[in-house]
């Protein structure tokens, strides 16, 4: 049996009690007022199960028909308050947000770094998304579509007849556009140092936060350590050639700013792990509902071909990704389908009121995106993948494949991007046929199809 999982299981029974004490503690302070309706489940590990087992929409609508838009639980070792209507959505990432700071497990905390984007709120969390979102506006981001460009035609005519796996593919493809990004052309030089390490901590973001040796953390501590010496690398060089730059580590450079070194690290590392697994999971379904929806792909298709003559043999810019409605609606409906992620995390700071329930300090509030993405009252039959729902624009707050608010994700423009131009060059030069059967969704945690995708890609004109 596996190691880390009797590790889990022993120090659930040491450690989890404890926690569950203080939560209680916590519970009954101050207010007179009722937790929400619903259940807490089995002892230490919750409803966990029920959750991760299944279709998330399964358990959410359930839990919706049976307590209504707002209900309590308990998942991930976590005391949780789940909300499902749009306008509770916005209230705990926009109008309230200062009551509900971002919170990740502790194990992907440490291995990102405390002093990364994601775990603060305030000045500090205004500066770093300011400098991020310098980096990653459309001017910024408009001047890399060439480099973009040639990452695509590359990795397509790397997966040419072969037999890939769609979503593995996918997350080599978006690390290497979000090296592009963070370091500029230089990131080349260190490119494979910095892949071989993240993809050792990234093994470890879900697992216990017990830095023993032969426990996955461990393993996963020091390749963020040797990562850490490597950017630490990047950084002197930087400074010794003294030139500035356009990118992500400009922009956190600039002495203007003040960012130590390991504040530096610590959001690159936050950057990575933000850029790279939710884009690749939205590609990999993009490339199966097309696959799918034949009359979808001809649509794609005729537009990418007319551009393909508007350019005239000249590369694809900016300009040209902006001019790609049926395109966009694609990415905005399998975004709105798919639902990479079912939720997401906050932590009440204090004891807040919310719709008549006491919600207690240190308590998880989940705003739940699937669940609101797929209500037939905000999305006529929700199950459909029919991107021309988006030739109107959804109703407020009813549409999150982002977040909302001061945390919403400040890279959704490169993402856009680069799913955009693969698709350019998917659909006007291939064609790809999916391998086995595709019957099942896997949550691990993102959604993907079954077995990540397996397809074959072929040229046009081998068909």
């Amino acid at each position: 049996m596996d190691f880390n999982f009797i590790l889990t299981i022993f120090l659930s029974f040491f450690f989890l009690p404890l926690c569950t004490l203080l939560l209680l503690t916590s519970s009954g302070r101050r207010k007179n007022l009722p937790l929400p309706p619903g259940t807490l489940g089995w002892p230490y590990i919750g409803e966990t199960l029920h959750l991760y087992s299944q279709n998330p929409n399964v358990f959410f609508a359930s839990k919706v028909k049976k307590y209504g838009s707002i209900f309590k639980t308990h998942v991930l070792g976590c005391r949780c308050v789940m909300i499902s209507s749009p306008a509770a959505a916005k209230l705990v990432l926009v109008t309230k947000s200062h009551l509900f700071k971002p919170t990740f497990p502790a194990s992907k905390e440490r291995m990102l770094g405390k002093q990364a984007i994601f775990f603060h709120q305030g000045d500090y969390h205004f500066k770093l998304r300011r400098l991020v979102l310098r980096a990653f506006a459309p001017e910024s981001v408009k001047s890399i579509v060439p480099e973009i460009d040639s990452i695509v035609v590359d990795s397509l005519r790397a997966w040419e007849n072969r037999l890939i796996n769609t979503f593995q593919e996918m997350k080599t493809f978006t690390f290497n556009v979000a090296l592009l990004s963070i370091f500029g052309k230089e990131e080349v030089l260190y490119r494979e140092d910095l892949k071989r390490c993240y993809y050792v901590l990234e093994k470890g973001y879900n697992s216990m936060p017990i830095n023993l040796p032969g426990t996955l953390f461990h393993k996963s501590m020091k390749a963020r350590k040797e990562l850490a010496q490597i950017l630490a690398k990047i950084l002197s060089l930087r400074r010794e050639n003294k030139k500035e730059h356009a990118d992500l580590l400009g922009s956190f450079m600039e002495e203007n700013e003040g960012l130590s070194d390991d504040q530096i690290a610590d959001n690159i590392i936050g950057v990575i792990f933000a850029a790279r697994d939710t884009t690749a999971s939205v590609m990999t379904w993009i490339i199966k509902y097309l696959a799918e929806n034949p009359t979808v792909l001809e649509a794609v298709t005729e537009e990418q071909e007319k551009i393909i003559r508007e350019k005239d043999d000249k590369g694809l810019t900016w300009v040209h990704t902006k001019n790609m409605p049926i395109t966009s609606r694609v990415i905005q409906e399998t975004l709105r389908v798919a639902s990479i992620l079912s939720f997401t995390f906050r932590e009440a700071v204090e004891d807040v009121e919310f719709e008549g329930y006491l919600i207690p300090k240190g308590w998880k509030v989940l705003p739940l995106f699937r669940n609101i993405h797929h209500s037939p009252e905000n999305f006529p039959d929700p199950t459909k993948f029919d991107p021309s729902r988006f030739e109107v624009a959804p109703k407020p707050n009813t549409f999150l494949p982002f977040g909302n608010g001061a945390h919403s994700c400040p890279g959704n423009e490169l993402a856009k991007l680069e799913i955009l131009v693969l698709i350019h060059h998917m659909t006007t030069k291939y064609r790809w046929s999916t391998i086995g059967p595709q019957n099942e969704i896997h949550y691990a945690p993102f959604a993907l199809p079954q077995n990540g995708l397996p397809i074959r890609l072929f040229l046009k004109n081998q068909i």
